[in-house]
């Protein structure tokens, strides 16, 4: 690792006029930018507060990045936590390169990729932020991928008020445990926030915080370049196996003229935005006299060589009389100069002779199935496994950690920080599998990977864009425990509602596996790559086994299970509910009732449109509060059906008004007994309404 050096005062002195010149540029284009914005907004007292950071860590030497290939391993990483800052961010992106300065007009549009918080589909940067307190766990992520080989550091900025997040915390925690000194925290200490910019709403003193947390901490007036560059250099310089944090203490837009600035977000007027944008031209061009003066009377032919070196690499453009003297210092050219990045084969190599064998009929675990199947899957090396204290329940640090144990990670009790890490590895190509109990993801993080993910797919495909194949994320959510499989656990962790939160989710594919066949299967089609957001729902006790080992799934296809000759009723159920709805139809046989029994582990929207169609009564028989109940209207009306509500019959989770309720503690019998999903209910369900 390369290290920051300062050793010549006269070279140091120059680069901090130079730094200084720089930060008025980038002020003067985070300024158009909000003029050029669809609403003329800007949110300035973050973005302001951040610059000096910014221009110290892009402009001082103390970033290694290729610009041209931002998906090229063993770089150094940066994560915007804080994504309203993302206007500071795209100013000094597009000084550096990454896409062309058209994109900072009409930013914040329908038309534009520059919004109102940084993603993927704009280029270089690697995930979505803006709900606050996950871009820091992602940032570990990265930070763990970088102490292997190519090894890089990441840098990650945060707001002091977005520390008051309980999943910064999680994050920092994980951090110290894993001795990621490759980890750089950049606090934005602007001591306000949105609600008041001139306070924090709960002050605490987060220097010491961090220090009791395990951190090494550093602290910086962030008002000036010095401090903030010296911080970074001992960062790089000096490691002692901690995670650094350097606090940046400064004031809601600092560097501006207007106290208008100071705003958490302001509207940008042409008179407001013209005067501000006079004032930072007028201070660049006092810096810039004072850098020209200063090298004029340098006598170190040598230092005046490095300066020049300094204001290239920070894209300023030294202007030289005829005598030899430097006369000026303009701003560069803003041009793109970021490359399609290379596709990415996502198949996962593995030999199919050292998956399990499954025996028909006989009761298997699921999460042994897991086991066995990540044996051989792990010997790729892009397999990862996550868990948060929940391994036992999906097999999965076992099978993985047989392999490779530095692949096998396990956070503690953390759910969301377990997930934001789980995408920084997907990001860099890894196909990630992360679990815990049905209810215990999180909603808000779930859905913040799943805008990264959609703008990876708009990077992908746009003419112009800076992904190419096989840059999406493919994580799949283990859902254990689901249904109810968690019996006496209480409502807390009864998967009876999960289902509809995370369908309702964009780019989620929902999948419920019923036994060791066809959950091996799924995890063949995940292994095949580019399956993106997958949230698999598995059993936590041991069920019979209905497919065979070869079994091939298909995501949105049915299976029918039990066939039936004119069958007077058609059950539809998943996961342990088939098991009950094929002895459901056993009892019904045995009084003369034809019934079919379809598998439907993910929504089947055309097979189940021909099964309405059959003229048989459509019973879906859902151990939950009932996916397929609430999707079939819609899939009805779409295919140009009527919906008559007699030619159909559902039983799940819901109270008797058809209700959303939470389930408390119970045995599976009691529990399938009580809401007519064991065989005996669904049986006598299906009589009562022929």
């Amino acid at each position: 690792m390369e290290k920051i050096r300062f050793d010549k005062p006269a070279v140091k002195e120059g680069l901090l006029k130079l730094l200084e010149i720089k930060d008025s540029d980038i002020r003067i284009l985070t300024l158009r930018q909000g003029l050029d914005a669809v609403d003329q907004g800007l949110h300035s007292g973050g973005a302001f507060s951040a610059i000096v950071p910014l221009v110290s860590l892009y402009y001082g030497g103390i970033i290694r990045i290729d610009v041209e290939n931002p998906t090229t391993p063993g770089q150094d990483q940066f994560v915007m936590s804080k994504g309203h800052a993302v206007a500071a961010m795209a100013s000094v992106y597009c000084d550096k390169g990454y896409f062309d300065a058209a994109l900072l007009k009409n930013s914040r549009s329908y038309e534009s990729i520059l919004n109102g918080h940084p993603g993927p589909i704009l280029p270089g940067v690697q995930i979505s932020t803006g709900p606050l307190g996950q871009g820091v766990s992602a940032a570990v992520g990265f930070a763990m991928i970088g102490k292997k080989n190519p090894k890089n550091d990441v840098y990650t900025m945060l707001g002091d008020g977005e520390m008051q997040e309980g999943g910064v915390w999680e994050a920092l925690m994980y951090a110290v445990d894993q001795r990621l000194d490759n980890y750089c925290v950049i606090v934005d200490q602007n001591n306000g926030q949105l609600d008041d910019v001139s306070r924090m709403i709960i002050s605490s003193n987060i220097a010491a915080k961090l220090e009791g947390f395990g951190f090494r901490v550093l602290t910086a007036n962030a008002t000036e370049y010095e401090p903030v560059l010296d911080a970074f250099a001992k960062f790089k310089n000096e490691r002692d196996g901690r995670p650094c944090a350097i606090v940046c203490n400064s004031t809601k837009g600092f560097g501006s003229f207007s106290a208008a600035v100071n705003g958490h977000k302001i509207t940008v007027s042409s008179a407001l935005g013209q005067q501000e944008i006079a004032a930072q031209e007028a201070r660049r061009t006092d810096r810039e006299a004072a850098f020209v003066e200063y090298y004029n009377t340098l006598r170190c032919e040598s230092c005046k060589s490095a300066l020049i070196q300094c204001a290239e690499s920070m894209n300023l453009v030294p202007e030289f009389a005829e005598c030899g003297a430097l006369k000026a210092v303009g701003a560069g050219k803003l041009a793109a100069k970021v490359r399609r990045a290379v596709p990415r084969c996502k198949k996962i190599c593995y030999d199919a002779e050292k998956l399990p064998k499954i025996e028909l009929g006989k009761d298997v675990q699921g999460s042994d199935i897991i086991t066995a199947a990540m044996k051989a899957f792990a010997q790729d090396k892009r397999i990862v496994s996550i868990d948060s204290d929940l391994s036992s329940t999906s097999g999965l640090y076992a099978g993985v950690a047989a392999v490779d144990k530095t692949r096998a990670l396990n956070v503690g009790i953390a759910e969301a920080n377990m997930m934001n890490i789980a995408e920084a590895f997907a990001a860099a190509g890894a196909n990630v599998w992360t679990s815990t109990f049905c209810p215990f993801f999180d909603w808000r993080v779930m859905r913040r990977i799943a805008v990264s993910y959609q703008e990876r797919l708009e990077a992908i495909e746009r003419e112009d864009g800076w992904l190419s194949q096989g840059h999406g994320l493919d994580i799949t959510f283990l859902a254990t425990a689901a249904d109810m499989d968690t019996q006496t656990n209480g409502a807390t962790h009864m998967g009876n509602d999960d289902l509809l939160f995370f369908s309702q989710m964009a780019h989620v594919k929902v999948i419920t596996a019923c036994d060791a066949g066809q959950l091996l299967g799924i995890m063949k089609w995940i292994a095949e790559g580019n399956r993106g957001l997958v949230y698999l729902r598995m059993l936590r006790k041991a069920s019979k086994t209905i497919y065979p080992s070869d079994f091939q799934f298909e995501y949105g296809k049915s299976y029918t299970v039990r066939d039936a000759e004119n069958p007077k009723a058609i059950i539809v159920s998943y996961g342990r509910g088939i098991f009950e709805a094929l002895d459901a139809a056993e009892k019904l046989a045995q009084k003369g009732i034809a019934v079919k029994v379809v598998d439907m582990p993910s929504i089947d929207a055309e097979g189940l449109a021909q099964l309405y169609q059959t003229g048989a009564k459509l019973v879906l028989a859902e151990q939950n509060n009932g996916l397929i109940a609430s999707r079939l209207p819609n899939i009805l009306l779409k295919a140009g059906l009527c919906v008559d509500p007699s030619h159909i019959e559902t039983i799940n989770m819901l109270d008797q008004d058809g209700n959303a309720q939470f389930v408390h503690s119970g045995t599976y019998a009691q529990l399938s007994a009580a809401f007519d999903l064991n065989a005996e209910g669904i049986a006598r369900r299906v009589e009562s309404v022929l």
